[in-house]
Formats: C-alpha cells, structure tokens, sequence
C-alpha cells in the first residue's frame, strides 16, 4: 500500500485528446490550476509544474516516474472539448506497482471550469488523506477566478508562452495577458503573470530594467489589493526589494509571507535559498534548496541554484558541473552563462572565459560580458588587456543601464588589491541602493575583502534583518480529549451496530456525515486515537468480517473472493494485500489453518 512516510504526488499532463489541437494550452492550464490546488495542501508533497511538465509526451513507465520524482502517487487524466462541453477524466495510481486505484470522468459546461477542478483537487485530496492518514482540508482548493471564459483562456495561453522562459514568447505572453486584463480587469492571475513577464524581460534586458520593475510593482499592488494573500505577488514582492531597493530584510519577508502561502512553491524556496547562501546561511541556504529540489527535481532553474549554491560556497568543480549540464540542456540559459564565467575563473580556465562569448550566442548584458572578460584578464596578470576592459567598463557603468557594468568594477577593485576604491563602491551602493550591490558583496569573487574590518561591518549592515525561517507549528489536537473520547465510542458503535463498512464505496466524507463529524475532525480522530489512516481502519473490519463470514457452514459454497466482495471489497488485491499484512497468511492459507 502507500507508503504514509512519502505523502507525495506528481500530477502528469492531462492529455489533450479533442480533435483540435490548439486546445493544449486549455489541457496545460488546468493540469496546472489542480497542481497548484493541490500545493495547498501543507503536509502533501506535490511536485511542481516544471517537473510533472518534462513528462509531456513522453512514454514512460509510471513507476520509472515515481522513483525518478520520489513520489507515491501519481496522477493523470484526458480533456476531451466538444462545443461549450469538456469531458475531464482522472485516475490515481500508486506508483510503485503501477496500481490504480481510482478514477473519475466529469462532464460540465466550460463555464463550470472552476467548480471542476475543485472538485476533482478535493477528490484526489480525499483520496490521498483516506490511503496516507490525516491532513487537513479546506472546503475549497480551487478559487473561482473570473466570470469571463474568454478572459480564462487568454491568461492560460499566456502562462503557455511565459513558460517557456525566452525573449520571443515573453512578448506573446505579454500581449495575451493585456487582452485577458482588457475583458476583466480584475482578473488577479493575470496581473500576476503579467508582472512576472515584465520582472523577467526587465533582468534580460528586452526592456529597460527600471520600467520593468515600475510595470511589475503597479500590477502587484493591484492583484494584492483584490487578493491580500497570493503568494505568487509576494514573490515578486520580494524580488523587487532585493533588485530595486537593496533591501535584504524586506526581501526575507515576502520571500517568507510567499512560503507561507503555498509551502511547495519553488520559486519562492529557490529565492530563500539564495537570500540565505547571500547572507553566509549556508545551512538554511540548503534546507530551502533541498525542498525546492524535493518538488521539483527536474526544473533546470532549481539546478542552476543548486549550482549557484556550490559556486557560493566555494564548491567550484561541483558548480562547474552542474552548469554544465544546464548549459547544455539549454544553451541560452542566461543566469547559467552568467555564473559559469566567474566559475572558469575560479578553475583558473582564463583564456576560455576571455574568448567564450564568442563561442556561445547568448543575450547577456554587455557589462556582464566586458566584465566577465576583464576579470579573467585580471587573475591572468594581463595588465594591457585588463586596463582596456577597465575603461570599457567605466564607459559602460556611466549610461542609465550600466547597473552590471558597476557591479564589475566592484570585483575588479577587490580582485586587483584596490580595497579602499571597494569599500568606496559599497558604500555608495548602500547611499544609491545600488541594484546588484548585495548579489555582488558576498560574490567569492572578491574574497581579498574579507581580511578588513570593514567587510563584516558593511556586511552586518546590508544583510540586517529580525526575520528568521519559523520553525514548524505543532500540530493541534482537533479535538478535546473528552470530546475525542466521545466521538472515538460513536465511531466504533456505529460500526458495530449499522457495518458501514459493507459499502465498498465508504468514503472518509460519508462516513463523517453518518456520525455527524467535520471530515477533518474524523480524520483526525482516526489517526490520532487509532493510529491508523481510513482505509487501515475499514479494511480491519472488512478483514473481521470476512473472517466470520469464511469460518460460518453455510458459506462453504462460496468463493473466498466472493465472500470478500460481501464484505466491502471491491479488489482482489487490496482484499488479499490487507489480509496478508492483518494475518501474515494468505487467505486460503489462513482458513486451511484454522
């Protein structure tokens, strides 16, 4: 059975199997809306987008999955559309064994899009709670986003082309997210995405960078005044601190607040985990590294901050490797490019850094390349070269985008001996909140810094904050101990007395209502005073019956399987799986016994 110490899902995409094809941003979009139901889940692991997405159209075996993604559970389903109707179809399997254990066919308006994957999230939800033990569930996972269908599709085009992470689908996805907003102006996940675009093509440099953040911090004030606990503009919260205000606290918070929010959202454990390794909080640098590697395995933008994890930490080859692998994977990874530069140095591979943008077509910042170049010609003692770069950066640092080009000259003042001219910079940069200043103080780049006084004095201040990673909330009792008591001797009458159990189609909820309990409380109750979760404790009784039924005369004339099926099975295997663990025998072996 399900293993309860890997309370984990991968959600695969749905297959899109009309027979027009330009409806597989809609089958995306809503394999995405039950992913992020599902994440709000807090005691649930659910792999993120990126990871379940590298399976699209991919015929690999489900157990495979499940072990290369470290989950239990996994799920896939279909979308069929024929006029304003959508026929969605799902099914649960346990991965190791390629089990299936449920499935489910919906058929509703497209105008009730909403109201389904609501349904289908607290489903699985209810599922997964019935084989693994107690979490908590809201009444509601999914939230109903807008009354405009047409306004709906539009943003899940966009989310289409946003996530493919390049200049060239950055503009659709902008321009898809200006008509949903057209048709309803209200519509936060537009707003969002939106901002997310901006933010994006404002750090490549499509667009000016202070016009960017100015565009993305209007559309977050605006989607949390309508929604005041999104996570996704926390997140760009913290993102425009970091890269606009220089302020390391204010960024630790939203990063934080977004966390809270939604505990599996990678992006936001990515951002804590650099704020942290930026600070020298190498261990709770990792600890949001690792969850974020726990989700999304796969996602070559949490490897790149795993690389830039070790390239912080002075894991140099590590790092070296890993982007690498990025690089190649996707050779106009930006970020990747950026790192592995300063990484070649740090190898001593000078002469390759000096001639590499030549052999890679990559969109970097020119102050990202001059520099990269004069660095390389600095730790080379190549004092003509190294002196022309210098005046190419100081030309580049005076235009009103030269924000990259004077973050060079910070390293280049450290690497060439010149402290006072560095600690200078800094605290111009603090004056100006320069855009790159904390990016670039703990840069292993300028390690000659640390030997002064100064640094940790510079460093206290830029990476002040009150903020620490809270600590996990211990879990409530639901329940008094009296009232648990009280509901504990309901429970088992009610079984003894009405046998609920007889119904192979007994759920958590219906069993609940049959005693006049919250779902949450009897899940609960369950696991906390039984020990057990749903299905253990159903199927114990099946088993007691069963056994009754087996040992009576007059059912000698019926099939052990039969007599399962009387009993509230409706599986061969789970009957005999269950039986086996109650009884250590098989269920023939067991009646031989007796």
């Amino acid at each position: 059975m399900i293993s309860e110490d890997n309370k984990s899902i991968a959600v695969l995409p749905f297959l899109n199997i009309s027979d027009r094809k330009d409806n597989e941003f809609f089958a995306d979009g809503i394999t995405e809306e039950i992913i992020n139901a599902l994440t709000r889940i807090h005691d649930l692991k659910v792999t993120s987008r990126t990871s379940s997405f590298y399976y699209k159209d991919k015929n690999i075996p489900i157990p495979k999955i499940g072990m290369e993604l470290g989950v239990s559970l996994i799920l896939e389903g279909s979308i069929r559309f024929g006029g304003n109707k959508v026929r969605i179809t799902a099914q649960l399997i346990q991965a190791k064994g390629d089990f299936h254990f449920f499935s489910d066919t919906w058929d509703r308006d497209i105008s009730d899009i909403f109201k389904v994957q609501d349904e289908i999230s607290l489903l699985i939800a209810d599922k997964i709670r019935e084989n693994f033990g107690h979490f908590e569930l809201s009444e509601h996972l999914v939230d109903f986003q807008t009354d405009n269908i047409s306004a709906y599709e539009y943003s899940l085009i966009a989310k289409f082309h946003k996530n493919k992470w390049n200049p060239d689908d950055a503009q659709k996805a902008k321009e898809y997210y200006k008509k949903s907003l057209a048709l309803d102006s209200k519509h936060v996940q537009s707003m969002v995405g939106l901002a997310d675009v901006y933010s994006f093509m404002g750090m490549i440099g499509a667009i000016p960078f202070q016009e960017a953040w100015m565009k993305c911090n209007e559309l977050i004030d605006k989607a949390l005044e309508l929604d005041p606990k999104n996570p996704e503009a926390f997140y760009q919260k913290g993102h425009s601190a970091f890269f606009t205000e220089c302020d390391f606290a204010k960024a630790m918070k939203y990063g934080l607040k977004s966390i809270h929010q939604k505990p599996n959202y990678t992006e936001a454990q990515q951002f804590m985990s650099f704020l942290h390794v930026l600070a020298g909080n190498t261990a709770q640098a990792k600890e949001h590294l690792d969850i974020a590697l726990g989700i999304d395995p796969l996602n070559q933008e949490t490897l790149f901050f795993k690389a830039y994890f070790d390239y912080m930490c002075r894991n140099y080859e590590d790092a070296y490797k890993q982007l690498s692998d990025c690089i190649y994977v996707n050779p106009k990874n930006i970020p990747a490019h950026a790192v592995m530069t300063l990484c070649l140095i740090k190898i001593g591979q000078y002469d390759r850094v000096i001639h590499y943008f030549n052999d890679y077509d990559v969109q970097l910042a020119e102050g990202e390349k001059t520099g990269a170049i004069c660095l390389a010609y600095a730790h080379k003692e190549d004092q003509k070269n190294m002196e022309k770069y210098m005046s190419k950066l100081q030309k580049q640092a005076q235009s009103p985008d030269g924000f990259t080009s004077d973050s060079f000259l910070f390293m280049m003042y450290a690497v060439t001996g010149e402290i006072d001219k560095a600690f200078h910079w800094v605290a111009s940069g603090i004056e100006n909140k320069s855009t790159l200043l904390m990016l670039r103080y703990s840069d292993p780049m300028v390690d000659k810094l640390r030997n002064d006084n100064r640094y940790q004095r510079f460093h206290d201040k830029l990476f002040k904050t009150n903020i620490s990673s809270p600590t996990k909330p211990l879990k409530k009792a639901l329940l008094t101990k009296s009232l648990a008591e009280e509901y504990r001797k309901k429970l088992l009458t009610h079984i003894e007395q009405e046998k609920p159990f007889l119904d192979p189609d007994l759920t958590l909820r219906s069993l609940a209502s049959q005693i006049n309990i919250h779902p949450n409380k009897l899940s609960w109750l369950i696991n906390e005073i039984h020990e057990q979760n749903f299905n253990q404790f159903i199927n114990k009784h099946r088993i007691e019956h069963f056994k009754e039924l087996a040992l009576d005369p007059n059912n000698s004339l019926f099939s052990l399987l039969g007599l399962a099926y009387e009993s509230g099975f409706n599986s061969k295997t789970v009957f005999n799986t269950y039986f086996k663990k109650a009884t250590g025998f098989s269920p023939k072996a067991w009646i031989e016994k007796q």
